[in-house]
């Protein structure tokens, strides 16, 4: 029955994550001289070199990307051209794109500075299964670790979420519902949808489209018959239809969980209790991926920022998840201790497909 398909539309819940100016604040953040000032990332001005990212102080003189920097410069002299450092940026995006699966393990990155997540999943009680919480404290994550702002767009599908991440840029949070669906679309230029380049659009302007609603008003059967099989994707679009799914091109090499906490601790037992809890949390990932694993990992990260972590290998795979904790006080045991702890997560990982036959494991006292 056609009705049924909207509605699993409906229950899907979707994070577009837009890093904001992601080079040029990256190399903001890492050299104070250059905060507040305009940035420009990308090759020089006395060269054929072109615009990676411009900071948004370099952007309200016109600048952006592809531009080359011959013309940034004429644009804005008193602009700072830095050369890109991309293994700075890999290790950030690596960053951010382990606070994001905290949230979720269906992750599907466009590049570095951005990805989709389908948290449709997430029942963790604290986010109230609200797509629109978790995004908010996915951004808060991100700056509390990086200092680097991200813009989210929340919505049913993927199409939506995407054009939501970039109305309120800089550090904007958007949420689309299926109710205000309609009316955005409607409203929206034709150039503003995703899939709609220069060309297309001035051929919709032709056929006096302007807009969602416009378009809307076309039939599929024109739309066919002027752009072929693309016209039934516009068709699509217009009503606000997207069933793509967020492709995670992420196998399970491992699974974990980690918390951060409110307040960093010192005391072991609390910190026992901190960590028995995400190897619980890490554990039934596990089973309901239905793996088992063969390596317990620790990870502790002190209030300075600097992380450690600690690991240690069985020949067959644990069997239950109070059998990690005698391996965990080890490792725990191993971690060095002058500073107060502000995070610690458990992961599992040496994954293989769960079996039912008996484990030849020993436990603790036999």
């Amino acid at each position: 029955m056609t009705s049924n398909e909207p509605q699993k539309q409906t229950q899907r819940k979707i994070i577009h994550v837009d890093m904001d100016a992601f080079f040029a604040s990256v190399e903001q953040r890492d050299n104070p001289e250059l905060q507040g000032k305009p940035v420009v990332v990308g090759g020089s001005p006395n060269s054929r070199g072109v615009v990676a990212t411009a900071s948004y102080e370099a952007r309200v003189f016109g600048i952006h990307s592809a531009m080359s920097c011959y013309q940034a410069q004429q644009l804005c002299p008193q602009a700072v051209f830095v050369r890109p450092r991309f293994e700075a940026y890999r290790a950030a995006s690596q960053q951010i794109r382990q606070i994001m699966l905290s949230l979720t393990d269906i992750i599907e990155p466009l590049s570095l500075d951005e990805a989709y997540l389908d948290v449709s999943y997430n029942h963790n009680p604290k986010f109230q299964q609200s797509a629109t919480l978790m995004a908010k404290w996915l951004q808060a994550e991100i700056y509390q670790q990086t200092h680097l702002t991200a813009s989210a767009g929340v919505s049913f599908n993927k199409m939506l979420a995407k054009i939501a991440s970039d109305i309120h840029k800089p550090n904007g949070t958007t949420i689309i519902t299926p109710e205000q669906a309609p009316i955005f679309i409607a409203n929206l230029p034709i150039e503003r949808f995703h899939g709609i380049g220069k060309a297309t659009a001035k051929r919709f302007h032709e056929m006096d489209v302007h807009n969602g609603g416009d378009l809307r008003n076309v039939s599929i059967e024109t739309l066919i018959a002027t752009f072929g099989k693309r016209g039934k994707f516009y068709h699509d679009i217009a009503h606000g239809r997207d069933n793509r799914e967020v492709k995670s091109q992420r196998k399970h090499k491992s699974i974990g969980s980690e918390t951060t906490f409110q307040k960093d601790l010192t005391d072991d037992r609390m910190l026992l209790t901190q960590i028995y809890a995400q190897n619980l949390d890490a554990y039934r990932s596990l089973k309901k991926k239905n793996k088992q694993a063969h390596t317990i990992t620790l990870k502790i990260k002190y209030n300075n920022f600097t992380q450690i972590t600690r690991s240690h290998t069985l020949s067959t795979p644990f069997t239950d998840e109070q059998s990690a904790h005698y391996w965990l006080n080890k490792l725990f045991a191993d971690i060095p201790r002058e500073l107060p702890i502000r995070l610690v997560g458990v992961t599992y990982s040496g994954l293989t497909e769960q079996t039912n036959q008996p484990s030849n494991q020993l436990g603790l006292f036999e």
